[in-house]
């Protein structure tokens, strides 16, 4: 048994290696695909288009306004000299944002009373409009505390008291600078590898039937275990590799720190190998052709990210939702990638999500084994 196996096994070493382009299509597309994922993906806001329209014409208005330039957040791209500026800039997509500033801004503020700040946002991008509300509400409490003390400071110093107040200390753990890509990049290792492994193992296999040559192998002495083994494991290894490499390039180019236990880790990815592995196997059963086993692909995956968390929470799903992703194996191995790279914790937190993807991985071998014996005999 074991000498079919590994005959097998060579078989399909040996295909790769005369195919010229086997390696760079394992190697250089998930390298590409975790560069630019790992920009691209970010709830981060930069220069987001803004017009601006100042009816005070103050220093503390000019105060104001110019915070919102140097934070990189907001570049002013329009100053308004009326409304109906700002209405056309925001109508014609000009600018994503606008800040109004009303007469009579500073003059509330000298008599200690509520300065509104108008903001206008663009909510046919929802997203952008509410990171970017979000930092305008940080930029104008922090010009709040910082008008305020400095009006404390002023006004005790003539009486010689010391001004009082109370100051947010903010504590993040784990990620201080709140960098979203340190969230999306161990994310992105998990989906690049998932999509990977059962576009391997389904195609390979569904190729094999394809073109006739399943027919010739089962006609041989190899029993269909044996050729599940011979043919699931060469792609166990490859998702080996493929996760060192990506998660090389994470480390190294996108300098995410990995500070837990790489045996855990390890451990982790080979029970998620054993999820996509039987997931592609049990694709392969379906499908007949190349054109099925895509078409399939393409509608078990996109769920499967999507139901993951990794990018939309799932306490925000629809209660329906949240008992699918139960059976999700990528939601689980998002929790155990990012917990060891950012939070460095091991086995005794990290149990119940190993556990649930090995009764996942167990589940779904046994399910895909007893349907592709089935479809052999």
């Amino acid at each position: 048994m074991l000498e079919r196996i590994l005959h097998l096994l060579r078989k399909e070493f040996l295909e790769l290696r005369r195919d010229r382009w086997a390696f760079f299509r394992l190697l250089v597309p998930s390298i590409v695909q975790m560069v630019v994922f790992g920009y691209a993906a970010t709830f981060e806001v930069f220069h987001v288009s803004t017009a601006v329209l100042d009816l005070d014409h103050t220093q503390e208005s000019r105060d104001l306004l110019s915070r919102f330039g140097f934070t990189g957040r907001f570049d002013t791209v329009k100053i308004a000299h009326t409304q109906a500026d700002i209405d056309a800039a925001i109508d014609r997509g000009d600018a994503a944002v606008a800040l109004v500033i009303q007469p009579g801004f500073a003059s509330l503020l000298r008599k200690g009373q509520v300065a509104p700040l108008q903001v206008l946002v663009d909510g046919t991008n929802s997203n952008t409009a509410l990171v970017a509300l979000g930092y305008v509400n940080q930029i104008a409490s922090q010009f709040s505390q910082d008008y305020v003390a400095d009006l404390q400071h002023r006004t005790a110093a003539g009486l010689s008291l010391r001004p009082v107040q109370i100051v947010l200390e903010q504590r993040p753990w784990y990620n201080e600078e709140l960098n979203s890509r340190w969230f999306f990049v161990p994310g992105l290792i998990g989906t690049l590898l998932q999509i990977i492994i059962v576009n391997l193992s389904a195609f390979a296999i569904v190729r094999e039937r394809e073109i006739g040559t399943l027919e010739q192998i089962m006609v041989t002495p190899i029993r269909p275990v044996e050729f599940i083994l011979g043919k699931t494991v060469p792609f166990f290894l490859i998702g080996l590799v493929q996760a060192a490499l990506i998660a090389s390039v994470g480390i190294l180019w996108f300098r995410v720190p990995f500070v837990g236990n790489p045996l855990i880790l390890l451990f982790g990815t080979c029970i998620f190998l054993l999820c996509a592995l039987s997931l592609g196997l049990l694709i392969s059963t379906v499908c007949r052709t190349q054109q099925q086993a895509f078409a399939t692909n393409f509608f078990i995956l996109n769920p499967l990210f999507i139901l993951s968390g990794f990018s939309f929470p799932i306490a925000s799903m629809p209660e329906v939702l949240q008992w699918l992703t139960y059976v999700n194996p990528l939601r689980y191995y998002l929790v155990v990638i990012r917990a060891t790279f950012l939070k460095g914790v091991g086995l005794d937190v990290l149990w119940p999500e190993l556990l649930a993807l090995a009764l996942i991985a167990a589940v779904l071998m046994t399910v895909s084994v007893l349907r592709f014996r089935k479809t052999l005999e």
